[in-house]
């Protein structure tokens, strides 16, 4: 099934073009300059929004917005045996690599060699996009650009863990963001909450360019920006994976729905259920050696509601929701969660035709391996079973 914008609404490269820069989306390093970076957006668009995959080819004195997809923690993969290439990589490009037996994981996960081994790759990870955004930085100095470009930095999620990318505690929506540029103050630490859809106004507020009135999005650089008291969150199906999750986050707190709270935090899905960390935690499960902590995500259903203290319970382990002295709170969440969803017209998770329809298109295109599309197939069925129970 194809998707199409609503009317009216634009993807921001547009709108670049239209104010006269020239549009880039590239990935890094892109030694040869000509290949587009990641464009596997969830819709159909013009691949005319981007003038070329780099901004050397633009007209002299142009100015230029530019996309730069770094790979981030997907250097290290999914197994332990690539995040040993990566650590022999990063020890002869740095000089050094993490040691795994200095890596302090979360609570929420057990100190098992293969998990530590991923986070310890996962930091060099981090060393290596470092060092890739130093070169970017050289590049704009060496060909003049430095002093009149914007610089933003900014992943798209947390670490790809078992709590972390496509849920919504901490490890998965606390993301950098990093700004350098001529009209920026160097050395200013703001502590403020933003959302990510605000890097589409921010970036449009650099350029001068009208924000156009339907965003969500806000400048938050701009002089009249009044600082979000509460920023919100949601998710709903992952490659085969059906989920229904909304959630907000305030300065101190965090309240997640469960929509679904018949289904267990751990539901199969090829993606994750592909990687050495994922087969370590449930190996320690079946074995019965994880903590009662360790074990939140593998209990088989999930509270309606949650509700955590950030200041004094960080890792987001005790769940408020059903503490008498926070019964207050808590409604006051839920009302403002509610309203979220009624001011932008949450339409809530996709209609039971993903099964047979986007499912089956998703199955035959994205995996030819026989184990992996078995995989899914099994996934879609248990998915189809757990619906028809209400689950």
């Amino acid at each position: 099934m194809k998707i199409h914008l609503p009317d009216g609404i634009r993807p921001i490269p547009e709108l670049f073009q239209e104010a006269g820069y020239y549009t880039a989306i590239t990935g890094w390093p892109n030694r040869d300059r000509t290949t587009l970076g990641k464009t596997d957006y969830n819709f159909e668009w013009d691949s005319a929004m981007y003038d070329g995959p780099d901004w050397s080819k633009r007209k002299s004195g142009q100015p230029f917005f530019a996309q730069i997809h770094l790979p981030g923690g997907k250097h290290r993969a999914r197994s332990l045996e690539s995040f040993r290439k990566l650590a022999a990589r990063v020890e002869n490009l740095l000089g050094s690599k993490t040691d795994s037996a200095k890596v302090k994981l979360p609570p929420y996960y057990p100190n098992d060699p293969v998990i530590l081994e991923d986070w310890a790759a996962y930091l060099d990870t981090v060393r290596l996009t470092d060092k890739f955004v130093g070169d970017i930085i050289e590049r704009l100095k060496e060909e003049g650009d430095y002093e009149n470009t914007v610089v933003l930095f900014m992943t798209d999620h947390g670490i790809s863990h078992a709590r972390g990318k496509q849920f919504l505690y901490e490890e998965g929506l606390h993301v950098p963001l990093v700004i350098a540029g001529p009209t920026i103050k160097a050395g200013q630490v703001r502590d403020d909450l933003v959302e990510h859809i605000d890097i589409a106004a921010l970036s449009l507020g650099l350029a001068g360019i009208d924000i156009p009135e339907y965003m969500q999005a806000k400048d938050i650089l701009s002089k009249d920006y009044k600082k979000r008291t509460t920023i919100f969150a949601a998710r709903d199906r992952c490659d085969e994976t059906v989920e229904h999750l909304r959630g907000l986050r305030t300065a101190r707190y965090k309240y997640i729905r469960n929509f679904l709270p018949n289904r267990p935090h751990l539901q199969p899905n090829q993606y994750k259920d592909g990687k050495d960390i994922i087969k370590a935690l449930r190996e320690a499960h079946a074995a019965g050696t994880l903590n009662k902590t360790q074990e939140l995500l593998f209990t088989p259903t999930r509270p309606e509601e949650e509700l955590y203290d950030l200041k004094n319970d960080p890792f987001e382990i005790h769940n408020l929701a059903a503490d008498p002295k926070h019964q207050t709170r808590l409604k006051n969440l839920r009302k403002r969660l509610d309203n979220w969803m009624k001011r932008t017209n949450d339409h809530g998770p996709e209609s039971e035709a993903r099964y047979d329809s986007d499912m089956a298109v998703y199955i035959n295109a994205e995996d030819d391996d026989p184990e992996q599309r078995s995989v899914l197939t099994r996934n879609i069925a248990l998915m189809k079973k757990w619906a028809a129970e209400g689950k």
